[in-house]
C-alpha cells in the first residue's frame, strides 16, 4: 500500500507546534536552572556561616583577620591572586575549617566590570570570569564585623593602618546582623542608584547576579535570601548594631550611611 506523505502545509503546522511549545517551555527551564543555582549558593552561604562559628571556637571567640580582593602584594607587584600561595583572604583562613574552596564559590557569580580593570590582574597578564576565580570568593565580608589587623590585613592590595579585635560576644544582636554576603545584588544597578552614592557599584563595578537580591550571612551563623533595598539597609553592619542604611557623619562614610563603612 503506497503511504500518504506529508504536505508541505502539515509539516509547517507540526514545526509551528513545536516552536510555541519551545517558546513556552524555554524559559520554565531557564528559571528552573535559576533556582537551582539560587539553592546552591544559600547553601554555600549556610555552609559559611557555620565555618566561622567553627574557627570563632577555636579563636577565642576572636573573628579571624579582614582581607578583601587582593591580587597584589601591597607595595609591591608581586601577584598574589587566588590560587597563589601569596594570595591573602578571610576564606584562605576558614579553610582549614570549610575543607573545601567550593563553598565560596557561588553559582549565580558571573565576575563583573572591575576584573578586567583589577590592576593586580592586569599587571599579572591574567583574566578571570568570576570573583571566585580572582579574589577566592564570591561572598564579602564585612570590614566592622571581623578583625583588622593594623600593617597585616588588606583590601584592594592596600595594607590598613588602623586596627580593630571583633569578638563574638560583641554582638548586640547577632541574628540581624550581616557579616558576609554575596557580593553582587540585583538592586546595586544603576537605575536604583545613578550616582553611585548609595551602593557604589554601577559605576565599573555591577554586574547582575540576581535581579531579585542576594544571600546575607548573620553573626548567629543562619542565612537567608533578601530581597529589596528597604530589607538590605535594615540590617546591621557592625556589633555594636548599626543598621547599613542608617546616616553617619563620619568622614570615611562616602554614602552618608554606615553601609560605606562596614561593607
Amino acid at each position: 500500500m503506497k503511504q500518504k506523505a506529508f504536505t508541505l502545509i502539515e509539516l509547517l503546522v507540526v514545526i509551528a507546534i513545536i516552536a510555541i511549545l519551545a517558546a513556552i517551555l524555554f524559559p520554565v527551564f531557564a528559571q528552573a536552572k535559576f533556582a537551582a543555582k539560587k539553592t546552591v549558593d544559600l547553601s554555600n552561604a549556610k555552609q559559611i556561616g557555620l565555618t566561622t562559628k567553627l574557627y570563632v571556637a577555636d579563636s577565642d571567640d576572636t573573628m579571624p583577620i579582614f582581607y578583601a580582593y587582593n591580587t597584589q602584594v601591597p607595595g609591591t607587584s608581586t601577584p598574589a591572586y587566588s590560587g597563589l600561595d601569596t594570595h591573602k583572604g578571610t576564606e584562605v583562613i576558614l579553610l582549614p575549617y570549610s575543607k573545601s574552596k567550593e563553598i565560596f564559590r557561588s553559582p549565580l557569580d558571573n565576575g563583573g566590570p572591575y576584573l578586567a580593570n583589577d590592576p593586580g590582574l592586569q599587571g599579572a597578564g591574567k583574566s578571570f570570569p568570576t570573583y571566585w576565580a580572582a579574589y577566592g570568593t564570591s561572598y564579602r565580608f564585612g570590614k566592622c564585623n571581623f578583625t583588622v589587623a593594623a600593617g597585616e590585613s588588606s583590601g584592594n592590595n592596600y595594607l590598613y593602618d588602623v586596627g580593630h579585635a571583633v569578638t563574638d560576644t560583641q554582638y548586640t544582636e547577632p541574628a540581624n546582623t550581616r557579616y558576609i554576603r554575596l557580593e553582587m545584588f540585583g538592586f546595586f544597578e544603576k537605575k536604583n542608584d545613578p550616582t553611585c552614592t548609595r551602593y557604589g557599584y554601577d559605576c565599573g563595578y555591577f554586574s547582575n547576579w540576581d535581579p531579585s537580591g542576594g544571600s546575607m550571612i548573620f553573626a548567629d551563623s543562619h542565612a537567608k535570601h533578601i530581597n529589596g533595598m528597604g530589607a538590605f539597609d535594615n540590617t546591621l553592619v557592625d556589633p555594636a548594631g548599626h543598621r547599613s542604611g542608617e546616616p553617619t557623619n563620619d568622614p570615611n562614610a562616602w554614602s552618608g550611611t554606615w553601609y560605606s563603612l562596614c561593607d
